[in-house]
């Protein structure tokens, strides 16, 4: 039996997207305030795409509370205008509403700092991480879990990994469209200062509607769900594959990759050794290791590392702390040969083209429609008829067929951006004409 206590008088956070974030449920308050959730305020949303838009400076914390209070309007919402009846109807049943109030909440914690690109680092995955700290009875979050039912730690990590049996809780949190989506298109466009993730959210939230196999989207506001399909093509090529951003990106993964390969030779000892990272360069890592870093650990053991002997690692501290971000340029797969000859050239400047230089492939598929053929067909975003039939919505919507299917995006070879520059003393003139000419003979922009 759940465990349902409410707060005497319901508290709000005020937000600059969603206005108030409304909480009564006890344990929604308790959770807020575990240091798990706490620690998601030192761990930027965006990672380094602060470094091209510098309005994103917001947190994690902040996009799990929007994804909250979306997911609160949506059981709301529910629970008044389709409260089930009988176990087969498939309207919502109230009950689901706190794992899905919690699992929305939390969907994020398992993150680490500098989010995606740390994943790539240390090969970690925040879902499963995500799990882990849910379900491990050594977290305040699991300890706050249980109290509402021994088994509820459980029920949460199973909607994060997709298993709840319940289709219409999961896809609250995990579909084509649901309120982690909504929530940091509309919170990312916010804080870029852009508005290419704005739609309305209002009319979605009219519009959704549950059904047996999970939730659809009525008709009347299919104009709605396109708006945000296109939205978020935009906030991806615009935003989220900003080569700036990716530049610096790949700044952070080789700065990593060099104080990981330092630690391995024995040149950490006698300097400031990144006690904290230790775990991850040993690639033995508990919950609680996981728990002590953030962005502002490692900017510190950054700023440390300014004064260290080695100087490749000296130089890609400088670029990542003091924004100088690797240039780029296209190709297509078929130019293997023309990169290795760059490669060639990064080195003969005096650069190691293993820290210097890297492949960024960044490619998106806007909207997948369903292939029951498929290995592992993906959840379609369905339309609602008004006698209650569903369609798939690029069966109907020209504009998401014209989505549909197509993969956006680009591969980028990135190298220090001096090779551009006139020559110094470590890059002669030659070389830097070779460079030059290879770019502009080879079609590479």
């Amino acid at each position: 039996m759940l465990q349902v206590a409410f707060l005497p008088r319901e508290k709000v956070f005020r937000d600059p997207v969603h206005n108030y974030i409304h909480v009564r449920h006890r344990v929604i308050l308790d959770l807020i305030n575990t240091p798990e959730f706490q620690r998601l305020r030192r761990i930027k949303q965006l990672g380094t795409t602060s470094f091209t838009f510098h309005g994103a400076e917001h947190s994690r914390f902040s996009h799990c509370l929007g994804v909250y209070e979306i997911t609160r309007k949506i059981c709301e919402t529910f629970a008044r205008n389709y409260p089930t009846q009988n176990a087969h109807d498939g309207l919502w049943d109230n009950s689901e509403c706190l794992v899905a109030l919690c699992a929305a909440l939390l969907h994020d914690i398992g993150h680490g700092p500098y989010s995606h690109t740390f994943e790539h680092i240390f090969n970690t995955d925040h879902e499963q991480w995500t799990q882990k700290i849910i379900t491990s009875p050594q977290t305040k979050v699991n300890q706050i879990l249980r109290q509402v039912e021994p088994q509820f730690p459980e029920k949460v990590a199973a909607v994060i990994a997709k298993t709840y049996p319940n289709e219409q809780v999961v896809q609250m949190i995990s579909s084509q469209i649901d309120a982690d989506r909504m929530d940091y298109l509309l919170r990312d466009a916010y804080y870029t200062g852009t508005q290419y993730g704005t739609f309305d959210l209002t009319r979605i939230m009219r519009v959704i509607h549950p059904y047996r196999s999970g939730l659809a989207f009525e008709i009347g506001g299919m104009h709605a769900v396109e708006d945000y399909l296109v939205s978020r093509f935009q906030m991806y090529q615009q935003i989220y594959f900003h080569p700036v951003s990716r530049g610096m990106e790949v700044v952070l993964t080789k700065l990593l990759h060099r104080a990981k390969y330092l630690y391995e030779k024995g040149e950490m000892a006698g300097f400031e050794m990144p006690s904290l990272l230790i775990p991850f360069f040993e690639n033995d890592i508990n919950v609680s290791d996981y728990l002590r870093l953030d962005d502002d650990v490692l900017n510190t053991y950054f700023n440390l590392w300014r004064d260290h002997p080695d100087s490749i690692l000296q130089n890609l501290v400088h670029r990542f702390l003091d924004r100088h971000p690797f240039k780029s340029v296209t190709f297509v797969p078929g130019q293997e040969d023309q990169l290795q000859e760059m490669r060639h050239l990064v080195q003969a400047a005096g650069f190691d083209p293993e820290f210097y230089t890297a492949i960024n492939n960044s490619f998106d598929l806007p909207y997948d429609s369903y292939k029951p053929s498929a290995q592992e067909p993906k959840t379609q975003i369905e339309i609602m008829q008004p006698d209650g039939s569903l369609q798939e919505l690029s069966t109907i919507s020209p504009i998401v067929q014209a989505l549909a299917g197509r993969v956006s995006g680009d591969h980028r070879f990135y190298f220090p951006k001096e090779m551009l520059a006139d020559p110094t003393h470590s890059q002669t003139a030659s070389c830097l004409s070779a460079f030059q000419a290879h770019i502009k003979n080879n079609a590479l922009q």
